[in-house]
């Protein structure tokens, strides 16, 4: 009885042992779930991202913007790494904990199978009568109890054992499958972190780069607003000049009765264009993609290079140089302090001191500035002041 009792309870050890083993893979199951899910989700976001770049680079956009987006994407492939790392650390647990109960299972089994061997030799030696022998040989009615409890007791014994040299065989299948499967879960694990920390690498690499790109970007910028301004001013010193010595020719004695403008009031919204084409940047300020702001004082019309500039109206030719970022510039005086400006040339067609017909060619447009297709940059400024070309020009657009 009390051999029985032991082997019962250790039985029942190894049961309790084994359902909290089954417990702690359900746990392991569930971390493991809940990691891949948010290596998932970082891949969605870092797709996104991804998505988001092409988006950028096939569109008119801003280096800033691709830094911002290249910076996100760095950190949530850094993230992604770490992700990577916390999964590999939890799958080599659970090959040390399939390890080591795979290890404690084959043992169990080598001494469960020489349990069972042994008690098959036993019933052997007994013979097949034993069992009714040991019943009949009982000396009253309480020893034939007690014998049949014990014969009962030692049959679900072994039944029990055999049960459980099956659960161990199994059970060591099913270890032995989990570690071959945890260990090709490792080798993906790696290979995917080697591959993130390249993608990683080189997206330190491709900010790094754009980020110089953005710096010297916006150097550029400023050094062009710099010039802008400056060819600007010229441009309007030079009016200022003209309009200066017009007063004074004016106001000295015997002086000649000035010509009236030959742009008038009633022009308003019916002049010809200069030439024919898209407005790329009107009048006034603009923001610029890298945040910069440039302040327009007329009107660029995209066109051909080489198509025919003409005048708006009759005057006199005043300037007919390269003016910086204007490029070949034509300045045309229509008498009363009043202007037209023609910026961007390819080439100039008139001279300065030339009197020039309405309609008639002066130039052609030109590329001169690396930023814009061909387009004739177009000012009007009556009174040397630069206004919106389009409130005077035929059909606004």
């Amino acid at each position: 009885m009390c051999c029985a009792a032991v082997l019962l309870a250790g039985v029942t050890t190894v049961t309790g042992a084994q359902a909290a083993g089954q417990t702690g893979a359900q746990s392991a199951e569930q971390r493991l779930r809940q990691q891949q899910d948010q290596l998932d989700k970082l891949r969605k976001e870092r797709s996104d991202l991804e998505t988001r770049m092409n988006q950028l680079q096939r569109s008119a956009r801003t280096l800033t913007e691709e830094v911002a987006n290249l910076e996100a994407q760095r950190r949530t492939t850094a993230r992604l790494v770490d992700a990577l790392d916390q999964q590999l650390g939890t799958i080599n647990e659970e090959v040390i904990k399939a390890g080591t109960g795979l290890q404690r299972a084959e043992g169990e089994l080598v001494s469960k199978r020489g349990s069972l061997q042994r008690r098959m030799v036993e019933i052997y030696k007994r013979g097949s009568l034993y069992d009714v022998e040991a019943m009949l040989s009982a000396q009253s009615f309480a020893g034939l109890v007690a014998r049949y409890k014990y014969l009962h007791e030692l049959a679900i014994n072994d039944r029990n054992l055999v049960r459980r040299v099956e659960g161990l065989r199994d059970q060591i299948i099913s270890q032995r499958l989990l570690l071959v499967r945890l260990q090709d879960e490792v080798s993906r694990n790696r290979q995917e972190k080697d591959r993130e920390a390249r993608r990683l690498a080189s997206l330190e690499s491709t900010r790094q780069r754009s980020l110089t790109a953005v710096q010297r970007s916006a150097a550029q910028a400023r050094e062009r607003l710099q010039q802008l301004a400056r060819d600007e001013s010229r441009i309007a010193n030079a009016i200022s000049t003209l309009e200066t010595a017009r007063r004074r020719a004016e106001m000295a004695p015997n002086a000649r009765p000035a010509a009236p403008s030959t742009i008038r009031t009633s022009d308003l919204g019916k002049l010809d264009w200069p030439v024919d084409g898209d407005i790329l940047y009107r009048f006034g300020r603009v923001v610029n993609p890298n945040n910069t702001t440039t302040r327009w004082n007329g009107l660029g019309i995209g066109a051909n290079e080489g198509t025919s500039v003409r005048t708006i109206s009759a005057g006199e030719v005043v300037l007919a140089d390269n003016v910086g970022t204007y490029g070949p510039t034509v300045i045309v005086q229509h008498g009363g302090g009043d202007y037209s400006v023609y910026g961007s040339l390819a080439q100039i067609s008139v001279r300065r001191g030339q009197q020039v017909t309405k309609g008639q060619v002066i130039g052609t447009v030109g590329a001169t500035d690396p930023e814009l297709p061909p387009h004739l940059h177009f000012e009007i400024r009556p009174k040397g002041r630069a206004v919106d070309p389009l409130e005077w020009l035929r059909g606004k657009r």
